[in-house]
């Protein structure tokens, strides 16, 4: 797929009734050629909207204006490029929380939570966020993440976590400035709420800090896995994360994760980690597919605002 195209199909998939701001963005940026073409110079991973436009909102570049954007763009190019080059879409949402939480809680308890590309580690908390599910509330406290639930009972309580790590290219530290500057640059413009959000539960994360590891996610998961304390259910998972990663070594984590003991969680697009069978997407929103031990189970939505439990 082009560049372009990606920039397009983002804005309809995507952004699509969820950042009216990105949307007309990333179809301004389909049709750019100039800007475009400083994209072509930079490798494939790194040409996505996210970056791109974090990078932009992280620097104080405009985003809500298409022609204002292009300007900066254009003159800014290469502090643009250097952020680019150097960074990677972390978008920390801990949202997503909500769409695992019916598999976290089923699982015998307690557990020991490891998440492949943690980012700051805000994920691994499903224990301290109160939830609320149509009119069902679960836990207490903020943030409170809300999700849609189609076809499947909300968890009667939060899970039991005695333990908690975090993999990552790039560890994010929750009391660095510059980290938590980044992450909310990630936020889409709109989404006042999601930066409300992040700032719950970074406090949440700094108040007690994960253990978080600089590190690959095939080469050093086993060991980070192993310190997990005997017990409890070792149970790894991640969220859009297997996209920035080459299908080669895709599968060499599966394999790795596969051999691991306890559960593994995957909520990742279909086309990033295939299945066998799955059912129709409910719409032409980009879904995430739920899937426990190599199980698919739901369709979710990336920021964790909706699941679809399969029938």
């Amino acid at each position: 797929m082009t560049t372009a195209a990606k920039y397009a199909e983002f804005a309809a998939r995507e952004a699509h009734g969820v950042s009216p701001t990105y949307e007309r963005l990333a179809r301004a940026v389909s049709r750019d050629e100039q800007v475009l073409a400083l994209l072509g110079t930079l490798p494939p991973i790194k040409r996505q909207p996210n970056l791109l436009f974090g990078v932009v909102r992280f620097l104080g570049g405009p985003v809500e204006d298409p022609a204002a954007f292009h300007d900066y763009t254009v003159e800014n190019w290469p502090a643009i490029e250097a952020e680019m080059r150097t960074r990677a879409t972390q978008t920390n949402e801990a949202g997503r929380c909500a769409v695992l939480l019916p598999v976290l809680a089923a699982l015998p308890q307690p557990l020991a939570l490891l998440e492949v590309g943690a980012s700051a580690g805000l994920c691994l908390y499903p224990d301290r966020y109160a939830y609320r599910y149509g009119d069902h509330m679960i836990g207490s406290g903020e943030p409170v993440l809300e999700c849609v639930a189609t076809g499947v009972a909300p968890p009667a309580s939060v899970p039991d976590v005695v333990w908690r790590a975090g993999l990552d290219l790039n560890p994010l530290d929750v009391t660095d400035s510059a980290d938590v500057a980044w992450l909310d640059a990630l936020i889409w413009p709109e989404h006042a709420h999601r930066r409300a959000r992040l700032q719950a539960a970074a406090a949440i994360a700094a108040a007690e800090p994960p253990l978080l590891m600089r590190g690959d996610l095939v080469d050093d998961l086993p060991a980070l896995a192993a310190q997990a304390p005997t017990g409890a259910t070792l149970v790894v998972f991640h969220t859009s994360v297997l996209y920035q990663v080459p299908a080669p070594r895709r599968e060499a984590f599966a394999e790795v994760v596969r051999g691991l003991p306890g559960h593994w969680i995957a909520n990742e697009a279909p086309d990033v980690l295939p299945y066998d069978a799955l059912p129709n997407p409910p719409g032409a929103a980009l879904y995430n597919v739920l899937a426990l031990d190599g199980t698919p189970l739901a369709w979710t939505r990336t920021h964790g605002q909706k699941i679809i439990w399969f029938a």
